[in-house]
């Protein structure tokens, strides 16, 4: 990976426009990148991508919960199993773009592996999805389905 300095006025635009597409800026950066220079976007350079964001991700999450931010550490805990699942699929140079597709794609991993713990985890990510917008979830809770979150990820990863 690497680092690039922006104006702050540009990275809250690139961070706008890449909310409104449902992606983080690096994603956004990727595909303008890709576009700009009419060079595809390698599969492995994503496989790098998401596995770096998910890695951040649940870096922060951990941060969070230290600081009790139970809301946050779900959010970002989520993103994190997200982007180890979108990992995998580029490995294959596949692109999941919304829940659905996401979904999918862990179910049908899940036959072809015979593994039904990748099923619960995904779905232990999913209600830290959840809990991000309701907040419902107890910190005890919350600090468990991290934990598989971060099994989830480990779990991924190794498919790699």
């Amino acid at each position: 990976m690497a680092e690039v300095t922006l104006s702050r006025r540009l990275y809250d635009r690139l961070r706008s426009e890449a909310a409104r597409r449902r992606l983080t800026v690096e994603e956004l950066v990727n595909e303008l990148h890709s576009k700009a220079l009419g060079e595809p976007l390698d599969p492995q350079d994503m496989v790098e991508l998401h596995l770096k964001l998910a890695e951040e991700l649940l870096a922060e999450a951990e941060t969070l919960l230290a600081k009790e931010e139970y809301l946050q550490a779900s959010e970002k805990a989520w993103g994190a199993a997200a982007h180890a699942v979108k990992a995998l699929a580029a490995k294959e140079g596949r692109e999941l773009l919304c829940h659905s597709d996401l979904w999918r794609y862990v179910s049908d991993l899940a036959t072809k592996l015979g593994d039904v713990e990748l099923r619960r985890l995904w779905r232990t990510a999913n209600v830290l999805h959840q809990n991000f917008y309701e907040g419902w979830m107890p910190p005890e809770d919350v600090e468990a389905a991290v934990e598989d979150v971060k099994l989830s990820v480990e779990k991924l990863k190794k498919l790699l």
